[in-house]
């Protein structure tokens, strides 16, 4: 632990020298996307400095409500971040299922992997939970937008379809069946691809940086197989209750297909 090389300020500074060179990559091709680059380097920048001293804080006071805080607010976040990165329209009642397998899935993880998987003690230890929990809430919201659109994508392409299985008497569970499974397939495979070239590609952030910080890397890869499991499970667990749940959503109680306002005809959302 006391081997741990500090990166320096002006060594930190000389890193952005790559951003230096994207950008002129961009504007020697005449792509045109610098401001955006620049505007990325530096929210990321100052995100993450408020969150290291955030974070400093919270680890030194060890506070349950102050973890508790941290997790609502990362739970809030990342279920904003779902409404704005998909698409097309989404009704009230889709939203309130977004919220509510986000929530239910990434609580059942992070409660099974912090008391049995890992046996933390207390359970609310901050330098354990807030990171952890922010790899299994991170994940599910990418496996949770990837199945939303899959799904509404497919209710929108595929919506002739499922009428004309409805009035030959298929209830609408058989009749979406095809497309809750595409979308449910379609959210896990990043999760899946992502553990197939692990250990032998690429050395995933959370083993890397224990490594860095004098970890034994038999301990790191320990940690690495099971969160890589955790975020199986809630990934799994939110995508299966968005499926299931948000299908039913487009069904009236007379198992008719009803769709959102603009759902069909109306513009994309940029």
């Amino acid at each position: 632990m006391d081997n741990i090389i500090d990166i320096g300020l002006v060594q930190l500074i000389s890193a952005y020298i790559f951003v230096l060179i994207l950008t002129i990559i961009l504007r020697k091709n005449r792509i045109g996307k610098e401001q955006d680059l620049l505007i990325a380097v530096t929210r990321m920048t100052i995100q993450l400095v408020l969150v290291g001293y955030i974070l400093e804080y919270i680890f030194g006071s060890n506070n349950l409500w102050l973890t508790l805080l941290a997790l609502v607010i990362m739970e809030a976040f990342a279920i904003r971040n779902i409404f704005s990165r998909i698409k097309l329209p989404l009704s009230t009642k889709f939203k309130q299922v977004i919220g509510i397998a986000m929530v239910t899935g990434t609580l059942t993880a992070m409660i099974y992997f912090f008391l049995v998987v890992i046996g933390l003690d207390p359970w609310y230890e901050p330098r354990y939970v807030i990171p952890l929990a922010g790899m299994l809430i991170g994940n599910s919201m990418t496996g949770i937008t990837l199945g939303a659109e899959r799904l509404l994508d497919g209710i929108k392409r595929n919506r002739h379809l499922i009428e004309g299985a409805l009035m030959l008497g298929a209830n609408p569970g058989r009749a979406t069946r095809d497309i809750v499974n595409s979308a449910f397939y379609a959210a896990i495979l990043p999760t899946i691809n992502s553990m197939l070239g692990m250990g032998i590609i690429w050395l995933p952030g959370l083993m890397t940086g224990q490594i860095l910080s004098g970890i034994s890397p038999l301990i790191a890869i320990k940690y690495q197989i099971a969160i890589m499991l955790g975020i199986l499970g809630a990934v799994s667990l939110t995508v299966i209750i968005l499926v299931n749940s948000g299908i039913k959503t487009f069904f009236n109680t007379r198992a008719q297909l009803v769709l959102p306002e603009g759902f069909i005809n109306g513009k994309v959302r940029n």
